[in-house]
């Protein structure tokens, strides 16, 4: 169900000659390795995203890309680190789309909220691999775990970014702005998590109708939640 376009690269269709042959004739080495890194990445995708990261072995992973086992260590030391691979893929894609649509987005924090909100949930809809590595591999595996928390990390200072350029001489410090990000950005995170999961039985519009309005609410508490504090 995949992989076939990079297959159709790396083999061709050169009849009289072997298959290793087909696959490296008029491909430079660099490019043959990137392609058999995405082949892998696919296949690591494949297996982490429909029957989990116990069944994603070194094995399965290469024989579902169509390579052996020396083209999997050129690239990866061991299955976690395909594992770390292939999350860290799908999380810079993820995070360009938020940010394309925030940077496309009218300038106001309502606007802005609603594209990345919109663009998160289309993100992790459109491919139901994304979904599952969410719903089910996330808490599954501790070094999956660890990586969410880096991802969330790197997340939240996105979302402090945008709010400090929107709102310009903010109340809160750059502290108490960055506890905040992070908190809304973790319990978002975990919202999101079980309603993939189906353990939130609320419509999609919900969930965006939701997590604007907490986005835009946590943003109204800035001066109350400073008076607080001091």
């Amino acid at each position: 169900m995949f992989g076939a376009n990079v297959k159709r690269q790396m083999y061709g269709t050169i009849s009289g000659v072997t298959r290793t042959q087909r696959t490296y004739r008029g491909i430079p080495a660099e490019e043959r390795r990137a392609l058999r890194r995405a082949a892998l990445l696919e296949a690591g995708l494949e297996l982490l995203g429909t029957t989990g990261w116990q069944s994603a072995t070194v094995r399965a992973v290469c024989t579902l890309a169509g390579l052996n086992d020396r083209y999997f260590y050129e690239n990866f030391t061991d299955r976690d680190a395909l594992l770390l691979a292939v999350v860290d893929d799908q999380a810079a894609q993820g995070t360009s789309a938020i940010l394309d649509a925030a940077a496309h987005a009218p300038r106001e924090i309502a606007e802005i909220a609603r594209a990345s909100t919109s663009a998160t949930l289309d993100f992790l809809t459109e491919d139901p691999r994304r979904a599952h590595i969410l719903g089910h591999e996330f808490p599954a595996h501790p070094l999956l775990q660890q990586r969410r928390g880096e991802i969330i990390r790197t997340l939240s200072g996105f979302f402090t970014a945008q709010t400090r350029d929107l709102v310009g001489d903010a109340t809160l410090s750059d502290t108490d702005l960055s506890l905040t990000a992070f908190t809304l950005t973790a319990g978002l995170w975990d919202l999101t998590a079980a309603w993939l999961r189906g353990d939130v039985p609320i419509s999609r519009d919900h969930l965006a109708d939701y997590t604007v309005a907490l986005l835009l609410t946590t943003a109204d508490l800035a001066a109350p939640l400073h008076r607080r504090l001091t």
